[in-house]
């Protein structure tokens, strides 16, 4: 086991109606006006919003409304939200959404004391700043609810980055998982994908993996698996629901990392360019990726494959296992080729040379070149 350093500073909070908390605990924290930061209208067509409007008004909170974040949020939105904090003397951000509005809000918090444009922090700025940021999680997926990174696309150039920062962890995040029961179901797949593909990475890429971790991310994908297919049976299955939050928000939240050395998210730096210029949703994106990902990668970790395939399907090879995956991909309602996505034709080298930016600045482009990339693109069609 690598040397590690663990710490987050996120505080969760879990359960049915845990929301109405809020309202508390922004007064005990001093916080007199938010940003409050949600996407199109499903916290309005569920009635949260109205709850939550209540909530703050009882306590005495003003707020100021930034809602129309997109499920992959863009800059020039981002930039909106900042123009509004520094209008409004907003002292907080309260994220009301999934982990596109809480990415969003992480870099409204962090732009909002930052000089030049947020944009900067994207391209490789440092920042020890960020006003305090609250979220309430209405679809569990990303993670982003207990760690610092946030991802958006500049709509301009079609770069879609990420950036994190010590101080742009939550500060307090309520998850309850009967907010999810409106969630369509191919939604709830790409949520699966999503959580499962941020396990795997570390998983099949880290230098060391031991025998607690490989175990650890193993459960995290059997409960994710079999949570999401009870959920599929029974939509209104709250406990099923709490599970899947939980496992996905494990996936991301630096538990799945400790003592592993150097790791890499292949998947992810290849999806990014998927949706920053087809604006597909990132868990679809990413059961495309996965799949073809894995059957360019296994010989170079055989072992660990061969372990998965066992301990998550009972399959001896590493081929079983990649296919096992694949199909329940498909069993959900995943797409799995590129052509599943519906977005035209995708141009593989339009899609590497963009893929291929996000590669260097990540350190991978030793293995991750524009060709191979494209070579990996190939096996998903």
């Amino acid at each position: 086991m690598e040397a590690f350093n663990y710490y987050n500073p996120t505080r969760l909070i879990n359960g049915k109606d845990k929301q109405q908390e809020i309202g508390k605990i922004l007064k005990e924290d001093g916080i007199e006006h938010v940003l409050l930061v949600f996407g199109k209208s499903s916290i309005k067509r569920s009635g949260l919003y109205d709850e939550l409007v209540s909530i703050l008004t009882d306590k005495g909170i003003r707020f100021t409304d930034h809602g129309g974040v997109k499920s992959n949020p863009v800059l020039s939105h981002t930039r909106e939200g900042i123009q509004k904090v520094k209008e409004n003397n907003v002292q907080a951000v309260l994220a009301v959404g999934g982990g596109s509005v809480v990415d969003e809000s992480k870099a409204i918090a962090a732009g909002a004391l930052w000089d030049g444009d947020v944009w900067d922090l994207f391209k490789g700025q440092k920042t020890n700043k960020a006003l305090p940021l609250y979220t309430i999680l209405t679809l569990s997926a990303t993670g982003s609810e207990m760690n610092s990174g946030a991802v958006v696309t500049n709509e301009e150039t079609l770069e879609k980055f990420s950036f994190s920062s010590p101080a742009t962890f939550p500060k307090v995040s309520i998850v309850n998982a009967a907010f999810t029961f409106g969630l369509p179901m191919d939604y709830m797949a790409y949520s699966a994908v999503d959580a499962i593909t941020h396990t795997l990475e570390v998983y099949f890429t880290a230098q060391e993996m031991p025998l607690l971790k490989r175990r650890f991310i193993e459960n995290i994908v059997l409960t994710v698996m079999e949570t999401t297919n009870k959920i599929i049976k029974d939509p209104k299955d709250y406990d099923s629901r709490a599970e899947f939050a939980l496992a996905s928000t494990w996936a991301l939240n630096g538990l799945t990392t400790i003592g592993v050395g150097k790791y890499s998210f292949p998947n992810h730096m290849i999806e990014h360019s998927l949706s920053a210029i087809f604006d597909v949703p990132h868990g679809a994106g990413l059961a495309v990726v996965l799949p073809a990902w894995m059957k360019w990668y296994k010989e170079k970790n055989t072992k660990a494959f061969e372990r998965f395939a066992k301990e998550v399907f009972g399959l001896d090879t590493a081929d079983q296992g990649i296919v096992a995956l694949e199909d329940w991909f498909l069993s959900i309602g995943a797409p799995t080729k590129l052509d599943a996505l519906n977005v035209g034709v995708i141009d593989n080298k339009e899609v590497a040379e963009n893929a291929f930016l996000t590669s260097k600045k990540w350190g991978m482009s030793d293995v991750y070149s524009i060709e191979t990339i494209s070579d990996i693109l190939d096996i998903a069609r």
